[in-house]
């Protein structure tokens, strides 16, 4: 996906009354500052994943236009491969081995992909009442991966597992007040890179800075 779509699909989250070149005026880094700190714990489920545990930490580094506010987070999880995914690595393995008579075994076992992601969030805000608020974002990630197994450790499989990849985020929730500076969050997100796509939802607190 090219950098237009990406740039065209975080417009759409906006008002489809404000002109392209009105909305790029609203930017400014008037109200940019840090503003406030979470943390977050849910569950992740993908396409070639088990369903795992994940943790998020954001800081919100305040509105860069109006109803726009910017985020720095890092998240991780780490789950093992589904078994339709270990058959497939045991039946590439296969296909590599010259074995005339066709009586050997190949079982890799477990193995596990460790996922760490640093993301850039811009979020919509809509007041829904006092104290309330819920958004609509889309940002763009960068992600350290890792596999590990007994069966694959030292060889080519944990090697091609490990890298780094780009990714398209997408998020939905809200936020409501619990203390004066002090919020519970929810945030639902969609991460799209080449090698795996998940679906998570976090819950969460986050402590607004006073400015």
């Amino acid at each position: 996906m090219n950098v237009g779509t990406r740039i065209a699909l975080v417009l759409l989250a906006f008002p489809a009354t404000i002109s392209g070149q009105g909305f790029l005026e609203d930017f400014s880094y008037e109200g940019v500052w840090f503003s406030g700190v979470g943390l977050g714990v849910g569950g992740v489920i993908s396409n070639r994943l088990e369903t795992a545990v994940t943790g998020a930490a954001r800081a919100d580094f305040g509105m860069v236009a109006p109803r726009i506010r910017a985020l720095l987070g890092v998240s991780y999880f780490k789950a093992d491969f589904k078994a339709s995914e270990i058959a497939k690595f045991e039946q590439n393995l296969r296909d590599l081995v010259d074995d005339p008579t066709g009586d050997f075994e190949i079982d890799i076992g477990a193995v596990s992909w460790s996922d760490i992601e640093a993301a850039l969030d811009l979020q919509y805000i809509a007041t829904l009442a006092s104290g309330v608020t819920g958004f609509a974002g889309a940002g763009l990630g960068i992600h350290l991966r890792n596999g590990s197994g007994v069966a694959i450790k030292g060889t080519f499989v944990e090697d091609a597992l490990d890298g780094i990849d780009a990714s398209l985020d997408l998020s939905l929730g809200g936020q409501g007040r619990l203390l004066e500076d002090l919020y519970v969050t929810i945030d639902f997100r969609g991460v799209l890179s080449t090698d795996l796509l998940s679906i998570g939802g976090l819950g969460g607190l986050m402590y607004r800075i006073p400015r």
